[in-house]
């Protein structure tokens, strides 16, 4: 009542004083004027036309899929904004994708054949409907939107989709990035071969919408690059030679890890081509961050499942069997020819499960012994029957997690759903796919190592034409940071809303990540050429958007 009271006297006391005072003439806000670009220049560099060359973060993919809005502020949008104040012409001809939620790559989705399921387009943090185990609380997580059904306009099918061919003057594009495809693919001209679109070949249909040949399967993206006539390029393409095998769970069959040595060959190529095709072009290359500590690998934990009593009463009865199996084979160890090595693993593959909102995944590692002849050898000794070692057939290779392997976003959404015989991760085990176990983890730390080696030391060959941004070290330090401050405003190395640089597929920058990623590239160019490009602003670009209700 007192804050009232005394509310209402300053208010009478505002106006009493007012009518003495001269009128007060209102007007509207000035724009403060931009002049950040008063100074630039380009020095020993020439951006009359900026070509851009390389895999998803150079076309604008965000939140799993390529979309409109993405696009308009894609890294090499975004760098060419930028370059205008070095003599850049401001229009920057991408291939559009003209779809509000695009085509969503982080779920499998047919797209050679009329797609009669509504198609999922780009993620959302969208919140759940049940309260989260640790919490209590509803969180919200990132959910592929759902266009309705009959809407095509991101089916990647020309036969069905018309409009997915690029329908702009392909002679003028400036941006020729591919979402997922690896240095060999820019390459090879059946990426862009609608006449045997098979993907295992390293066809892209989004490549194919606006090859210059039209899709005819004789065009390659690194000539149709070439062939655009540069001043200057950005090429930033080969992180998908190992983030796509990460992705999905190092399984080679989804998709390969490329070897180091066939990466430094194919780096040369297509980098040297570009250089080939005109003395006078000069670029900008960059290295590969962690992605291990990007949020798509570290959002999940390796003991995410909950469990109520019900549950675990019935999980530790049916893997009774299962562990007095291993039991048996380690107290005869000598009779099936068990070294001691093999009985000490075999103790740890045991399941069991406890009322508790972190549970351990339960996986198949192909890296363990397979214990399938071993059983075999208890069904000879009559220690089991063979319904009982029938039973056994899913479990040669498993166990649970533990905090050496890393799971992958995607791999959150299956967790407890119905798979063939029983609940994913927890009664059935998920597959390859669906875990990086150490190996794996191991071989990827390698491939990323030896990438990067090759890629500082073209830069290094071509040090005079060539620029080289540390992406690696510029995330790295945000990371080891927490957070920084640019332009007046926060960031953080994750997704969370509002100072997140991540969109919500956890692995690609939103906008104002973007944003960020130019200032590691203007700075390595302002540096070797001796331009003086401004810096992005990058509270002019959004972060990822606040979460959803659910539907």
């Amino acid at each position: 009542m007192k804050k009232i009271i005394k509310n209402i006297a300053l208010l009478t006391l505002l106006i009493a004083v007012g009518c003495k005072q001269d009128v007060i003439n209102l007007e509207e806000p000035v724009t403060p004027v931009d002049t950040s670009c008063e100074d630039a220049t380009a020095g020993t560099a020439s951006f009359t036309k900026f070509v851009a060359i390389g895999n998803s973060f150079v076309a604008g993919f965000q939140a799993g899929a390529l979309f409109t809005d993405g696009q308009n502020n894609s890294l090499a949008a975004i760098l060419n904004k930028q370059f205008e104040c070095a003599g850049a012409p401001a229009q920057f001809n991408q291939p559009t994708i003209g779809a509000s939620l695009g085509w969503n790559l982080f779920v499998t989705q047919p797209f050679l054949s009329n797609n009669t399921k509504p198609i999922l387009g780009r993620m959302l943090l969208q919140y759940g409907k049940t309260p989260s185990c640790s919490t209590g609380k509803v969180s919200a997580s990132p959910t592929p939107q759902a266009y309705n059904a009959g809407v095509l306009e991101a089916l990647p099918n020309p036969t069905y989709n018309p409009g997915f061919i690029y329908g702009g003057d392909r002679t003028k594009l400036n941006n020729f990035a591919v979402p997922a495809v690896t240095l060999g693919q820019l390459l090879i001209t059946q990426t862009g071969n609608w006449g045997d679109p098979d993907p295992t070949k390293g066809f892209s249909p989004f490549y194919a919408r606006f090859a210059s040949d039209g899709g005819a399967g004789t065009s390659k993206i690194i000539t149709d690059a070439a062939a655009a006539g540069g001043s200057f390029f950005l090429f930033w393409a080969g992180l998908d030679d190992f983030f796509l095998y990460s992705a999905y769970g190092g399984d080679p069959t989804a998709a390969p890890l490329t070897g180091s040595a066939t990466f430094s060959a194919y780096y040369g190529a297509a980098v040297g081509g570009l250089l080939a095709s005109n003395p006078d072009l000069k670029g900008v290359v960059a290295n590969f961050p962690d992605i291990f500590k990007m949020p798509h690998f570290t959002a999940v934990s390796y003991n995410p499942i909950p469990l109520d009593a019900a549950s675990v009463t019935a999980l530790n009865a049916g893997f009774t069997g299962y562990n007095a199996a291993l039991d048996g084979l380690i107290a005869n160890k000598v009779a099936f020819g068990i070294s001691d090595e093999l009985a000490a693993e075999i103790g740890t593959r045991k399941v069991t499960f406890e009322v508790s909102c972190s549970n351990k995944i339960l996986l198949i590692d192909e890296t363990l012994t397979d214990l399938g002849p071993y059983f075999d050898g208890l069904q000879g000794a009559n220690a089991i029957t063979a319904d009982q070692r029938a039973k056994l057939v899913p479990y040669e290779q498993v166990r649970q997690t533990t905090s050496s392997d890393i799971i992958p976003l995607a791999t959150g959404s299956i967790l407890g759903t119905a798979g063939t015989f029983g609940l994913y991760g927890v009664s059935e085990p998920v597959g390859d796919r669906w875990v990086i176990v150490p190996t794996e983890r191991d071989e990827i730390i390698a491939a990323r190592t030896a990438f990067n080696a090759s890629v500082k030391a073209f830069a290094d060959a071509n040090s005079t034409r060539v620029a080289f941004a540390d992406v690696d070290a510029a995330l790295e330090g945000l990371v080891a940071n927490k957070a920084a401050v640019m332009n007046g405003v926060t960031i953080t190395p994750n997704i969370n809303p509002p100072t997140g640089i991540y969109s919500e597929d956890g692995v690609h920058p939103n906008s104002r990540g973007y944003a960020f990623l130019s200032t590691v590239f203007i700075k390595a160019i302002n540096a070797k050429f001796g331009s003086t490009i401004p810096v992005t602003n990058i509270a002019k670009y959004s972060a990822t958007g606040l979460p959803i209700p659910s539907l």
